[in-house]
């Protein structure tokens, strides 16, 4: 083949039993133009037969066939042998909607100030079951423009991983995939974020994203919520550093342990929490750590303190966004919700 548009970046590990179904579907695209670069990290399944066998059938199919070395260290060798101007991202227990790359190409193609397209996804597992992740999918789908990623990032990832499409350059400006003890693409989406990376999603379900029980997401430390609170309190603090204009001073809303915890993880980048506000009337009027704890009832008007959220609570980050906003503070001027 020619250098295509598109590279379909797909890693896989023991991936035989759903991997059929994910190449099918990109063998189902609209868009004609694309490669899929399978990067097989050290299976000991039928997966090798799988790749083989559909290679054989079609020249779209790139396999990589690599020592059992991890996610990224497989996601960064795609990377380098992708020849498309846009990469895609897919994992083998996903499934592409037929219109995705050609959505995502689309857009990325008539809109140059953009560096990421994402698309909204379906969620494939038992919303009974898994209320939690059917909720997280629906918050995912309810950000689609940059403004909306930008100012949710420090919420939680604001992207599903396998859904995304980027310029293949992006890696090579901002760096690619880095192994640690954090999620890998919350990493990525914080620090290109951080570059100047906008970001944007199609406003379509352009991709089935399924929750087996053994998925990474559930099964490794990496993506326990702790990681992902302390990997981006170093992002968070920087961005304060650039938007607070009292810094490094803030106020947390949420006087509870948890809430404590997490925010402290802030002051170890340098920003210095000079209260909390809580509604609770067993917190407020105490001093927790050398800090006043006030009602939300008593803060100051807009402009006064700078507010981070971290009350976790479902419900709750709404209910705080809606009474901020009511008193006239702005999101990303006075406020940013963190939890």
């Amino acid at each position: 083949m020619a250098d295509p548009l598109v590279s379909v970046l797909l890693p896989v590990r023991n991936g035989a039993t759903t991997l059929p179904a994910a190449l099918r579907s990109l063998l189902a695209q609209t868009h004609p133009d694309f490669e899929i670069i399978a990067v097989d990290d050290g299976s000991n399944d039928a997966t090798p037969e799988v790749l083989a066998g559909l290679a054989a059938a079609t020249p779209r199919l790139r396999i990589l066939t690599r020592a059992p070395e991890g996610l990224c260290a497989a996601l960064n060798a795609g990377l380098a042998a992708a020849r498309g101007r846009f990469v895609a991202r897919l994992d083998a227990d996903d499934v592409c909607h037929p219109e995705r790359l050609a959505a995502q190409a689309a857009m990325l193609t008539a809109r140059p100030e953009l560096g990421l397209v994402g698309c909204l996804v379906e969620f494939g597992g038992d919303a009974g079951a898994c209320a939690g992740y059917a909720h997280f999918v629906a918050w995912q789908n309810g950000l689609t423009e940059p403004g909306e990623i930008g100012l949710a990032r420090f919420v939680e990832s604001p992207l599903a991983h396998p859904s995304v499409m980027f310029r293949a350059g992006l890696p090579a400006r901002f760096g690619a995939y880095r192994h640690g003890p954090f999620p890998e693409d919350y990493e990525l989406w914080l620090r290109w974020l951080e570059a100047g990376v906008v970001m944007a999603k199609v406003p379509r379900v352009l991709l089935t994203w399924n929750d087996p029980p053994g998925r990474l997401s559930r099964t490794d430390p990496r993506y326990a919520p702790e990681a992902f609170y302390r990997v981006k309190a170093g992002y968070l603090a920087r961005w304060l550093a650039a938007n607070n204009p009292h810094h490094p001073e803030i106020w947390v809303v949420g006087a509870g342990r948890l809430t404590r915890k997490r925010a402290d993880l802030l002051a170890e980048h340098g920003v210095r929490i000079a209260g909390y506000v809580d509604l609770d009337p067993r917190k407020v009027g105490r001093t927790v750590h050398g800090r006043p704890v006030i009602h939300r009832l008593a803060l100051p008007g807009p402009g006064e303190r700078f507010l981070v959220s971290f009350v976790a609570s479902r419900g709750a980050r709404d209910e705080i966004e809606a009474f901020l906003t009511g008193r006239g503070h702005v999101p990303g001027r006075d406020f940013i919700l963190a939890a």
